[in-house]
């Protein structure tokens, strides 16, 4: 088997042959290889970099890379790719991210494989982040929802939309994914088959109704591979004005007594080392299931 990377924008054949592999290794190790978003740009031009692993014609793997979105020395390049299940333990993997990990570029390993692990390495990549994903049954009882005097707490509107990224880029100004949203960001979410304007929660001031403090927005995901239709705490953006008020408990509990009744258990992703997050999750018996890592040369 000989391996050749090339950096090309898919065609209509290859788009369909990897996202059938991305099938198959969703499939076999019971989580997906990447996120949405890089699922999104296989098909659509977002500016990515496209690496396909070919053996000769065959699309063998694939790494999507996005550039680091600022100037900011903490914005880096990051990676996600997916290797075809019948093609590994063969090099592939290891000549793909090779490829895609570039100067202070990053790679996910997401659920932490032990496939990955071992690319890891032989590549000599060490682990520079940590992304837990928490999940908690929805059959346990919730802490009554109440609503501090002085608040209000409803569903989206359209008219949000300019409050809820202002919110949102600045409680992730820091953030290297969820920061620096554009309009573009929330029109293409509210595209998805997965938008509900029912489940995004949003808290203003009871007399400021057009003035949005926090949001919560939830999301519930299709069958897929060993999951069962499943809830997720999307995203909970605070505006840090307002933070120290209990909103960020509020806006949760809202959401997830929406997602009650949307499947078995509901699920999120938070920073490891943002202990404070941790924590409050832990309370409303979240509990960790599995590990994404993000990966650097040494």
């Amino acid at each position: 088997m000989t391996v050749h990377i090339v950096e090309s924008s898919p065609t209509p054949d290859q788009v369909r042959a990897v996202t059938e592999i991305i099938s198959r290794a969703t499939e076999i190790d019971g989580t997906a290889p990447i996120s949405e978003q890089a699922v999104r740009a296989i098909s659509v031009g977002d500016g990515s970099r496209h690496l396909l692993a070919l053996d000769g014609d065959d699309v063998v793997g694939y790494a999507n890379v996005v550039a680091a979105q600022s100037d900011s020395e903490d914005a880096v390049d990051m990676a996600e790719g997916v290797v075809d299940p019948e093609h590994r333990g063969r090099g592939v993997g290891t000549a793909l991210v090779d490829a895609a990990v570039t100067g202070s570029g990053r790679i996910w390993a997401h659920g932490q494989l032990p496939a990955a692990v071992r690319v890891a390495e032989k590549l000599t990549l060490t682990s520079v982040r940590e992304l837990l994903q928490m999940r908690r049954p929805t059959t346990e009882t919730l802490p009554e929802l109440v609503v501090p005097d002085g608040i209000s707490l409803r569903t989206y509107r359209e008219s949000d939309d300019a409050e809820i990224l202002r919110v949102n880029n600045a409680a992730f100004a820091w953030h290297p994914e969820q920061g620096g949203w554009t309009q573009d960001d929330i029109d293409q979410r509210r595209s998805e088959p997965w938008f509900d304007p029912a489940g995004l929660f949003v808290a203003t001031p009871a007399d400021e109704p057009n003035h949005v403090l926090g949001f919560h927005w939830t999301k519930v995901h299709a069958p897929e591979g060993a999951d069962p239709q499943l809830g997720e705490v999307y995203v909970v953006g605070i505006d840090p004005a307002a933070q120290g008020r209990g909103l960020g408990r509020l806006l949760t509990l809202a959401g997830l007594h929406y997602l009650e009744s949307k499947g078995p258990a509901v699920l999120l992703y938070v920073e490891s080392d943002n202990s404070a997050a941790v924590h409050t999750y832990d309370r409303l018996g979240f509990t960790r299931f599995h590990v994404d890592v993000a990966y650097a040369r040494a």
